[in-house]
């Protein structure tokens, strides 16, 4: 019996399998960051936990990420880069009372 099958015989949702590109490496990072901002719940507890500094090194990471993987990008993996690290400074920085949005 196919694993899927199996799967689906034990009321289990079939896994997805991310696909094999540069998101792939960021959304992990990109997804721990807001729960970490508080933006979206945390899928363990279904409720909003917010760790402003672990939040900032998850940013930090994938700056990191972004510097070291510099002129090696194809335009859209640089683009997505780009606007997740805006997306979450941003959500940062107002968390942090540095900024009013």
């Amino acid at each position: 019996m196919k694993e899927v099958e199996r799967e689906e015989k034990n009321n289990h949702p079939p896994e997805i399998i991310p696909p094999l590109d540069f998101s792939s490496l960021v959304l992990p990072f990109y997804t721990q960051a807001l729960i970490k901002l508080g933006e979206t719940k945390d899928p363990l507890t279904n409720k909003p936990s917010e760790n402003l500094e672990l939040a900032k090194r998850l940013i930090d990471l994938i700056d990191l990420l972004k510097q070291r993987t510099q002129g090696n990008l194809l335009p859209e993996e640089e683009k997505f880069l780009n606007n997740c690290l805006h997306h979450l400074r941003l959500s940062y920085l107002e968390k942090v009372k540095a900024i009013k949005l």
